[in-house]
């Protein structure tokens, strides 16, 4: 089985777990993949909508639920937490659309805004505006990215197979350090 066959058969199920995390590495990568005709980019921006707006929901109702004891057992959010209800007390709405778009705290900001009582029904609302926003915008930078690689280096082709392995271990990477870290803090 090659890569492209990998792609093919578990790309969407690799946008989905992906997105539900961070993201934004799978989601550029699976762009990309769509830019190749491996994954149709349609259904890689809805597979991305739908897995990180429910995932940030779940991180929502997990923070209005358990939010107390997260912040006590986790030093990386409590670090976070004056900082973040400065954030929500003053631009809530801006928040709640980009928190996707901030790097760190995709899974956190989420947690807080449930503990900090942000509203359930415009954190719902918001939260899928900016879910779209982000996969249109994020699935077609990779989808762009395909298309620059393409007219810069035709030669790409002969090596892609390589490449989206070396993208993918080296997100793999970064989302471990990133863990790691997190834990540490």
């Amino acid at each position: 089985m090659t890569l492209s066959d990998l792609v093919a058969n578990y790309g969407y199920l690799a946008v989905a777990v992906g997105c539900v995390l961070e993201g934004e590495t799978v989601l550029l990568v699976a762009g990309y993949a769509a830019h190749r005709g491996m994954l149709d980019l349609p259904a890689v921006m809805a597979v991305a909508l739908l897995s990180s707006f429910a995932g940030d929901q779940c991180w929502f109702w997990l923070g209005r639920r358990h939010g107390a004891s997260l912040i006590e057992r986790f030093a990386s959010i409590r670090r976070l937490v004056p900082r973040v209800q400065a954030m929500i007390r003053a631009h809530q709405d801006a928040l709640v659309l980009g928190v996707r778009f901030m790097v760190g705290v995709r899974v956190a900001g989420p947690v807080l805004m449930g503990w900090s009582g942000v509203p359930a029904y415009r954190f719902l609302v918001l939260n899928f505006l900016g879910a779209g926003v982000w996969a249109s915008a994020v699935g077609g930078a990779g989808y762009a990215f395909g298309e620059v690689i393409e007219r810069m280096l035709p030669a790409f082709k002969e090596v892609e197979e390589g490449a989206l392995i070396v993208l993918a271990v080296g997100a793999l990477v970064v989302h471990l350090l990133r863990m790691g870290r997190n834990q540490r803090g």
